[in-house]
């Protein structure tokens, strides 16, 4: 997998989920995904966002803390020099490849989002990720973020600006709680399951999309690797976050 100088994926955007019953052809453009005929845009109304890894640049600072977390709730350390092979597993994997007790996961996650409160300043959005929801927005999308962080955290992370595109936040979701969460945004916004998309950056984001019967969409700069998300099969696979906007808008 060739990367770029963020260590990003360069890989083409690929794109699978089109309007039922529209009839709308894929061609096969790039050798790896194919995309929708352009003449055949897509659809949605909805775009939900995961936080961390997808809107921001919270990997490192993770890594950096998750030694701290690990010796105060017992399980296995991270090394930095782990990162690439941690990219590689989903979150039930690295959950039992490090030992973490499962009775202390909503403590764990609770400990986090504080921490990352009293460092929030380290904490960027991706470059391009605060264009991307102004032209969603203007493009007439409804946009809402789903994340295990709290919204506090995204609120002082995206500014308020960019809080203020949002119809809705749903934060301190459990790890494996998303499908409820994205429930719940498609109750407030009134808005069809076939005219929605979760984007985000884990296995678990692609799941949860699947199993509330909405479109998912991958990132390839967050916390999972691109083949790893290839192997689950996303509606949708982003390698830049100018991609994201083409694929929605055109």
């Amino acid at each position: 997998m060739q990367l770029d100088s963020r260590g990003h994926s360069t890989a083409s955007v690929s794109v699978s989920w089109a309007q039922k019953s529209s009839g709308c052809r894929r061609d096969s453009v790039h050798p790896t995904f194919p995309t929708l005929n352009r003449e055949c845009p897509l659809r949605f109304k909805l775009a939900i966002f995961d936080f961390d890894g997808t809107l921001a640049d919270s990997l490192g600072w993770f890594i950096g803390i998750s030694g701290r977390l690990a010796d105060e709730f017992g399980f296995d350390r991270i090394d930095k020099d782990q990162v690439a092979t941690l990219r590689r597993h989903d979150a039930a994997t690295l959950l039992r490849l490090h030992h973490v007790p499962l009775l202390k996961l909503p403590f764990i996650a609770a400990r986090f989002r504080r921490l990352m409160a009293g460092q929030i300043d380290m904490i960027s959005l991706f470059p391009g990720v605060a264009d991307l929801l102004d032209q969603l927005s203007q493009a007439g999308f409804t946009l809402a973020i789903v994340t295990s962080n709290s919204c506090a955290n995204v609120r002082h992370v995206l500014g308020t600006k960019n809080m203020g595109l949002m119809a809705a936040c749903e934060g301190g979701v459990s790890i494996f709680g998303k499908r409820a969460k994205l429930s719940k945004v498609l109750r407030l916004t009134g808005i069809h399951p076939a005219q929605a998309i979760l984007i985000g950056d884990e296995v678990r984001d692609i799941e949860a999309a699947r199993d509330a019967g909405i479109a998912s969409g991958a990132v390839t700069w967050g916390f999972t690797d691109l083949d790893t998300l290839k192997a689950h099969s996303p509606d949708m696979l982003f390698a830049s976050v100018d991609e994201i906007l083409s694929a929605l808008v055109g």
